[in-house]
């Protein structure tokens, strides 16, 4: 009896045996690059938390210079985002509040280059929309129609729709197509929450050009 079970467990070290001989190097293989991928990951993820922990030390430095007016200062802390961090969310959102502190120091050209760079290279979707919708109104404060019109052709996001037709609506003025402005500001009027007080802007836009919008009911009124 002794000797059967000896000889069955000659028989599977044998069959084991062979089995590593075929796929022993590539199970080696895969593991190994299990292994790697997983090391990769986590290190990746260590990557992004660090670099994400310092952006935002510097977008705090960023928030303190715009609060202060600090025009070289806020520029500064950009200019570092761009460089080191530009892979995070603080360097598109950092673009928006240095190009608002530009324009309130007076330097139209540069808050446009710094939209233009969060336009193109900001990580996320909406800084990238949001930064085109503000880009494109000053093109056209700079009669720069054409630009205007293409910049706001990259605006894609559906919760910018309003926004963008509005904007649409204000270019149609400025190249003299009052019917095609109609119809964007009426199209940013209707996608507009109605407790916005950009609503009545838009609204004053339509009624300038001859368009009255519907009074709305209010809450709790008779039908």
């Amino acid at each position: 009896m002794a000797s059967h079970l000896d000889l069955e467990e000659q028989e599977q070290l044998e069959q084991l045996k062979a089995f590593w001989k075929r796929w022993g190097n590539t199970i080696t293989s895969l593991v190994t690059l299990g292994l790697l991928a997983y090391v990769g990951w986590m290190g990746w993820n260590y990557w992004q938390r660090t670099q994400g922990a310092k952006a935002s030390v510097v977008f705090s430095e960023l928030e303190r210079a715009v609060q202060a007016g600090d025009l070289a200062k806020g520029q500064g802390m950009f200019a570092t985002l761009k460089a080191d961090y530009a892979s995070t969310g603080y360097a598109g959102q950092g673009a928006l509040l240095t190009a608002k502190l530009q324009l309130d120091k007076g330097k139209p050209d540069d808050a446009r280059a710094t939209l233009v760079w969060a336009a193109a290279d900001a990580k996320d979707d909406a800084q990238r929309d949001l930064a085109r919708l503000r880009l494109a109104g000053l093109q056209m404060d700079a009669k720069q129609l054409d630009e205007a019109g293409k910049t706001l052709d990259g605006v894609k996001g559906a919760d910018f729709a309003p926004l963008l037709a509005d904007r649409r609506g204000d270019l149609a003025l400025l190249q003299n197509k009052p019917d095609v402005a109609k119809t964007e500001f009426k199209k940013a009027y209707d996608g507009l929450e109605k407790q916005l007080d950009y609503r009545r802007i838009v609204e004053v836009k339509l009624a300038s050009l001859g368009v009255a919008v519907a009074e709305e009911p209010q809450p709790g009124a008779a039908q």
